[in-house]
């Protein structure tokens, strides 16, 4: 019987070889890499850091966090400048002048809105011949009634006067025509410890004079009760000496706050 005849061998090159050139291509690609790293354009490097430190708020100089920090237990520095930081960062000085312009001009026009505010109510207080009784002022977040306590109450108590009550309505219409947001009523007195049947103190008799409007106004207007904020404010607030009679006479008022359609309240 013949013999079967061998395979020969296949031809091509051993199976070492071909692990030993995929080596040397890596080790080619490794030394490229280096080399092309190792030969940066300076210049270009340079602009391209500028570029990322403009856009990305990169520290400069090297700087590996924002202002000097205070170590504390758990390794978390304590940035004594990261408010700072926080409101500078991506901020232009061109851009914060604008924020700053901008804010000079909404606070321009609120200031604007409330003195226009304040002509009209002073013009229907006048035509109401009530400039004797209501002082009238203004900021840029609202008008301010200021009435003599005396006009509105007797000593001690925190119920209208019967002769009170026309002015009150008078100056309900005005609110009526004129409010065009909240409207903020406080009670104040003067620094004269009050001590009755009916009030232990003056924050109590300033807070229910103020009530006392509220109700008033409330009951006699068509103001909605939601828009307007009673508080007694008692002695804290002065506006004249309590060392005197006449001081202590204007500090024993009531103020309505007029907010206009621009207020931050």
């Amino acid at each position: 019987m013949a013999k079967r005849k061998e395979d020969a061998p296949s031809p091509g090159s051993p199976a070492w070889m071909a692990t030993f050139a995929d080596l040397m291509n890596l080790l080619l690609c490794f030394f490229v890499l280096l080399f092309s790293m190792s030969t940066v354009d300076a210049q270009k490097f340079e602009l391209v850091a500028a570029s990322f430190s403009q856009t990305f708020s990169i520290f400069q100089a090297g700087s590996t966090a924002i202002g000097d920090g205070l170590l504390i237990s758990n390794g978390v520095s304590q940035l004594n400048q990261l408010d700072e930081y926080f409101n500078s960062t991506g901020k232009s000085a061109e851009g914060q002048d604008e924020v700053t312009d901008a804010e000079a001009q909404v606070e321009a026009d609120k200031l604007k809105k409330a003195e226009e505010l304040a002509e009209k109510i002073s013009e229907s207080v006048k035509e109401q011949k009530l400039d004797k009784e209501v002082d009238i002022d203004f900021t840029s977040q609202y008008v301010q009634l200021t009435l003599n306590g005396a006009l509105l109450f007797d000593s001690g108590s925190a119920t209208l006067k019967e002769d009170s009550l026309p002015m009150m309505q008078k100056l309900g219409e005005i609110l009526v025509r004129y409010s065009e947001s909240i409207v903020e009523i406080e009670g104040h007195t003067d620094n004269v410890p009050i001590h009755t049947s009916h009030f232990q103190n003056n924050n109590e008799l300033s807070s229910f004079r103020a009530l006392a409007v509220f109700d008033f106004l409330t009951a006699n207007t068509t103001l909605d009760p939601a828009m307007i904020k009673h508080s007694g404010r008692g002695e804290y607030v002065p506006i004249a000496d309590n060392s005197t009679p006449e001081g202590r006479a204007k500090n024993r008022r009531v103020e309505i706050k007029i907010y206009h359609s621009l207020s931050s309240y």
